[in-house]
């Protein structure tokens, strides 16, 4: 006699991992009602987190699949917080918040659905490395395909802003699309609808987000693609293949910087170390990377840069969307600059900014004052913008002159070294990487490539040219790379290149009186 037996549903469980700003607990609500308007029992609750970068939050809810009408009255008993291993569906709405939810082991091979964006908000600790301080994203991706049971991995929040919406409404969307949620897609966009809140826009992003986990839009993706590829500048296209797309970045980045012939001063750089490295072959690796850091270095950063992108109209409407701010709503925007010596010598020309120095050299401290400038009034987003007016007048500057002789020199030794040993070449291509940022970072990594270069070159004229002696050169100079983003003090650069080590640099401490409260 066979006694048929019926299986009871179990609860779904959600966890959503967003950060400040994304509207992670609308999100919740919209799950909430979503459940209500199929009268499924339902429980949520939020756990903000330390602050990490703009603030995690976990929003964790739960789901009974079960009409209430059909309880009996009886209700389900929920939690209040996730079990590892017990989670159904994970939302993260960026790649290091997948790795956090899977680090803490909520992810299962057998039963969970990770939902996850692909970009980046970087932590205060990888901006601030000397160096490349980036978190590998790669391993992410690997343990989320792993660890999971079905991923659903892609960039939100590019998708979003291509529809004029915030990540949570794709980041809804790619849940309901990937079946996990035990809603119909039309309670979901019912949900948004009785939220009230931007209305079309977030059904649009909802919709970009479900139609792209179902595959329905990747006929547009792939256009898209071929647009951008089509689009590269004829002198890049002319490039080997290895280069183009990179090459195509650059130039763009150093004519957003000053001009055409800007941008055609670097494309000329390029194409040099290429004809020099074509004899060798392979995939042109010295090119590529001298390519990288000579459009970073070719767009410093100066006053004149800092005041136009302050008043471009796409960050004046990011700000906006940060803060929340409604269409018509007034924003009051206050900058915070500190300029000093250095940034006013960079404007002027060589010969005056080299008396200027001299004079006020033993007072510098005292210029370095911090500035709260009002840039939603009609004089302080004038104050930028006669800023940002100098940029013709860039190429008379002394900061000018002092980038693009330093520029050359370490071009002039990526050539030589190329003549002589690819490996060489590959390591002095790659302390581009020195030369970042402003003020004193700035100063720093200057002295610290014309240190290694110094030392190439005193290496290079007493060492004989054998392939030992090419391979040392090249080990030191990764070496004295290494050191040199490892320690902002220089000291460890130092040891490496059996320098002298730096004197301690003063740093005076100002004391100021609190004016007492009245």
């Amino acid at each position: 006699m066979n006694t048929a037996r019926t299986s009871t549903p179990r609860i779904v469980t959600v966890l959503v991992a967003a950060m400040g700003g994304e509207g992670g607990g609308v999100l919740a609500d919209w799950l909430i009602s979503a459940a209500a308007a199929h009268d499924f029992p339902v429980q949520s609750t939020s756990v903000p987190g330390v602050a990490q970068r703009t603030g995690a939050t976990n929003y964790y809810i739960e789901i009974y699949p079960v009409p209430s009408a059909q309880l009996g009255g009886a209700r389900p008993v929920f939690s209040l917080t996730p079990n590892p291993g017990d989670v159904n569906i994970v939302a993260a709405s960026e790649l290091v918040e997948a790795g956090r939810v899977l680090q803490g082991g909520f992810v299962h091979p057998q039963r969970t659905t990770l939902v996850a964006s692909l970009h980046r908000e970087y932590a205060v600790s990888e901006k601030s490395a000397m160096g490349d301080g980036r978190y590998d994203g790669q391993r992410v991706t690997e343990a989320a395909r792993r660890l999971a049971q079905r991923t659903f991995l892609f960039d939100m929040r590019a998708l979003a802003w291509r529809n004029g919406t915030v990540i949570n409404t794709v980041m809804f969307g790619a849940m309901a699309g990937s079946g996990a949620l035990p809603f119909s897609r039309e309670a979901c966009e019912q949900a948004i609808r009785e939220s009230g809140k931007a209305v079309e826009a977030s059904l649009k992003g909802f919709a970009a987000g479900y139609d792209h986990v179902t595959g329905t839009a990747s006929a547009a993706s792939a256009e898209q693609g071929t647009v951008a590829a089509s689009a590269l500048h004829p002198r890049a296209q002319a490039m080997p293949e290895p280069l183009r797309k990179l090459v195509s970045h650059g130039l763009r980045q150093v004519a957003d910087y000053q001009d055409a012939r800007y941008a055609d001063l670097y494309l000329d750089r390029v194409q040099v170390v290429c004809e020099a490295e074509r004899a060798h072959g392979g995939d042109f690796p010295v090119a590529r990377e001298t390519a990288r850091y000579l459009a970073l270095w070719m767009s410093y950063e100066d006053v004149i840069r800092v005041a136009d992108l302050k008043t471009r109209g796409d960050r004046l409407q990011r700000v906006r969307k940060e803060v929340g701010a409604r269409d018509g709503e007034p924003l009051r925007l206050t900058e915070y600059l500190k300029p000093g010596l250095d940034e006013i010598c960079s404007l002027l020309p060589t010969r005056a900014a080299d008396w200027l120095r001299a004079r006020l050299a033993h007072k510098s401290h005292k210029l370095s004052i911090g500035l709260h400038m009002r840039t939603d009034t009609v004089r302080g987003f004038a104050m930028l913008c006669a800023l940002r007016s100098l940029r013709p007048l860039r190429r008379r500057t002394s900061r000018y002159a002092f980038e693009q002789a330093m520029i050359e020199r370490w071009l002039e030794a990526v050539r030589r070294a190329l003549a002589l040993s690819p490996r060489l070449a590959f390591e002095l291509a790659l302390c581009g990487n020195l030369v970042k940022g402003y003020g004193e970072t700035s100063e720093r990594g200057h002295r610290n490539l014309g240190a290694v270069l110094d030392d190439m070159q005193a290496t290079m004229a007493s060492a004989s040219h054998d392939a030992g002696s090419l391979e040392q050169a090249a080990d030191r100079v990764r070496s004295a790379r290494e050191a040199a983003l490892a320690d902002p003090e220089g000291r460890t650069l130092a040891r490496a290149l059996g320098l002298p080590a730096p004197e301690v640099r003063a740093h005076p401490i100002h004391i100021v009186r609190r004016r007492p409260a009245r």
